[in-house]
């Protein structure tokens, strides 16, 4: 069985304050299909980078009743198999959040086909990897960036793999807006059988499993600001819904293409005078502007703890740089302990 390996100490979670910003990350594997069952991007992809070509992909169809689990324990599988990073997005007046190192050539080239798979499952997925071949062929070789940003390629495939396979349940796409113009179309009755339904940020209580969304270009801060622009395109970004945590004040919620990599991004998080707890800390430029509310059944408020990829952590003894970023990161999760 390919199992998890993560090599940390207990104790070394609450020794680490903060990680060093260049420390190396620790790649790990995902779980062995026996013990968490979901087709991994790279298996969609044929080739190496400068000549890889995409495979049909067949989306995984679930009762309602499984999805929101699902999307959290995959989400969670990939922010692992990418390290364990962190964004953190407390601090938006002096911009020194913590962010964390962008991938380096050895690591992108781990992760190449992985990213690959994500563009699988959506429509122009094919072409934007013929393209990004093309820069693996060129001068940076492997090291070149991507060429078109993937995070809604991530979002489309963890949709893909949590069980909403028709596009009249989730519409995939190389863009948010498209999904994001789809829940709001069934907040006004016009897709019945979306999966995700929009709300204004704050609007209604948060949950691990829904997206919440931030725009860049316009800089939308509410829905009706971009109904009146609805099926234009527009630059925003949204992250899975991991945890929502009441006492700790915090949200944590995880993206792709987040500085290259699959990042759990923390952010704080505020409750108005009889309103549902919400996000805080986005920034002027991108403000968080929507919220889509999976048409699901409540999972435990803190989701992320509770996933196989979490569950299945193992402990070791012994310290390296790399061992130490990620016991920080989890710490800052609020990963305070593992079952070895």
């Amino acid at each position: 069985m390919r199992g998890l390996v993560l090599l940390f100490a207990i104790a070394l979670i609450g020794l680490c304050a903060q990680a060093a910003p260049h420390a190396q990350q620790v790649a790990v594997e995902r779980l062995g299909l026996d013990v968490f069952d979901v087709v991994p991007p790279s298996a969609l992809v044929r080739g190496e980078p400068g000549r890889m070509r995409l495979q049909s992909p067949e989306c995984r169809t679930l009762p309602p009743a499984e999805t929101r689990r699902r999307i959290v324990d995959v989400a969670v599988q990939e922010w692992a198999f990418f390290g364990f990073r962190i964004s953190d997005q407390s601090d938006t007046a002096s911009g020194s959040r913590r962010r964390g190192p962008r991938l380096g050539g050895q690591e992108a080239a781990r992760v190449a086909a992985s990213i690959a798979g994500y563009w699988a499952v959506t429509p122009e997925g094919a072409w934007i990897v013929e393209r990004q071949n093309d820069r693996w062929n060129g001068a940076q070789g492997i090291g070149a960036r991507w060429n078109a940003p993937w995070s809604a390629a991530f979002i489309s495939w963890v949709m893909c793999e949590a069980g909403l396979s028709g596009s009249s349940r989730f519409q995939r796409a190389v863009a948010h807006h498209t999904y994001i113009d789809q829940a709001i179309r069934a907040r006004d009755g016009r897709a019945p059988q979306a999966a995700f339904t929009a709300y204004d940020a704050g609007e209604t209580v948060i949950e691990p499993g829904d997206l919440v969304c931030s725009s860049r270009r316009p800089a939308y801060r509410t829905l009706a600001e971009r109904r009146r622009q609805m099926g234009v395109g527009a630059r925003s970004h949204c992250d899975v819904v991991v945890s929502v945590g009441e006492t700790r004040g915090q949200i944590l919620a995880i993206g792709g293409n987040v500085r290259g990599a699959v990042t759990l991004k923390l952010f704080p998080a505020v409750r108005g005078v009889g309103r549902p707890l919400r996000l805080a800390g986005a920034r002027d430029d991108r403000p968080m502007f929507a919220h889509l509310k999976l048409r699901a059944a409540s999972i435990e408020a803190n989701a992320l703890h509770e996933s196989p990829t979490v569950r299945t952590l193992g402990c070791v003894t012994g310290f390296t740089a790399a061992t130490r970023t990620v016991a920080t990161n989890l710490a800052a999760a609020g990963i305070s302990a593992v079952r070895c």
